[in-house]
């Protein structure tokens, strides 16, 4: 496991990409390595009646090596507050929680937001490394960064990629997640699974997941990345305004010289048409059965939602702990804590005051 270093502050207007450095990871050094701080047992902070003003970038940016990862991120709020982790999506990046962040951070938490691999100043130690996106390896990541971070304990919330890396944290390693936000439910997936055909208007809203298996598709996604993802956010969230700023804030994050092959793996892997990495493979088969989730959850949805995702009554009793799922309405997409950021605030911040359902 790479030698942990201090987290170091970094300019959010140059862009700086490293990656010669020789970095091993096996999963099966996820366990905590040094002394982790423990978190002690908080009453719940709540939310500010108080609506922060509209953000443009964040407060503090940061550089840390996690596992194969020199991994970006923005971290707000107290140190020693309760720690969240906010996990992003594609085609999108940190900037879904730009607004979310001063919200949980006012009220206490320490708030951690990291660029996925393949996105924004998260790079690779090592050039040797697979360029790998499937499911297992983006935990892997999150894990690696909160033993780096010397957080034992989170609540984790995401959306899209976000969402789904967040269930398979809590499915994986309860022991790490407090409590998750999991916009569209539980989001879990095999490569079996994904071979069964769907109803042919299923199939259409996956369009783009076919044209990445070309290798026509993954020269088209090369060259038109910004095209590309903004095509998506459109059709995601059709009754979202957003405009040129925001959208070229985000898409700066697709710059990553590794964005492209991380990309195209992912959606390759799902169909079973490029291989993961051997040291993945049983936590693939763990999660190939489909794991329940123990830990306390809130799943959210906007209620315009133009993306695939499962209907909420098909994925309840994935969750047994206490559980909650909210619609989230006014024409919200998919980019759902983007869009709503103080319903989702909200989200973290209840689900925290769960109690654990007894088994």
């Amino acid at each position: 496991m790479a030698t942990r270093k201090t987290p170091e502050p970094i300019d959010h207007t140059r862009r700086r990409f490293f990656g010669t450095a020789a970095a091993a990871f096996a999963v099966a050094e996820l366990a905590i390595t040094g002394t982790a701080n423990a978190q002690a047992e908080k009453t719940p902070p709540k939310l500010s009646a108080t609506v922060p003003a509209p953000r443009t970038t964040f407060r503090s940016l940061k550089q840390i090596e996690a596992g194969d990862l020199n991994v970006g991120y923005a971290e707000e709020g107290p140190a020693d507050g309760s720690p969240v982790i906010l996990l992003h999506g594609w085609p999108y990046d940190i900037h879904s929680y730009v607004d979310v962040v001063p919200i949980l951070a006012s009220a206490g938490y320490r708030v951690i937001v990291p660029h996925l691999r393949g996105h924004g100043t998260t790079h690779f130690l090592s050039a040797e490394t697979v360029r790998n996106g499937q499911q297992a390896v983006i935990a892997a990541d999150v894990i690696a960064l909160m033993d780096a971070l010397a957080i034992k304990k989170a609540v984790i919330g995401g959306y899209d990629w976000g969402a789904r890396t967040a269930n398979i944290v809590a499915a994986l390693w309860p022991e790490r997640c407090k409590a998750m936000v999991s916009a569209s439910g539980y989001l879990i997936g095999s490569q079996e699974a994904n071979k069964m055909p769907l109803p042919p208007e299923a199939e259409l809203a996956w369009w783009y997941q076919f044209y990445f298996a070309t290798e026509r598709g993954r020269a088209g996604y090369e060259k038109y990345t910004r095209d590309f993802a903004k095509l998506i956010w459109r059709l995601a969230s059709p009754q979202w305004k957003f405009d040129d700023a925001v959208f070229d804030r985000s898409a700066a994050a697709f710059d990553n010289p590794d964005h492209v092959a991380i990309v195209i793996h992912n959606y390759r892997w799902r169909l079973g048409l490029a291989e993961g990495e051997s040291k993945y493979d049983d936590l693939e088969k763990r999660l190939a059965q489909g794991p329940i989730i123990t830990v306390p959850t809130i799943t959210l949805e906007g209620d315009a939602n133009g993306a695939p995702h499962p209907d909420a009554g098909t994925y309840s009793k994935k969750f047994s702990g206490k559980y909650a799922h909210r619609v989230i309405k006014a024409g919200i997409g998919h980019n759902l804590p983007q869009e709503a950021p103080r319903a989702f605030a909200e989200a973290i911040i209840d689900v925290d005051g769960f109690e654990e359902r007894a088994p």
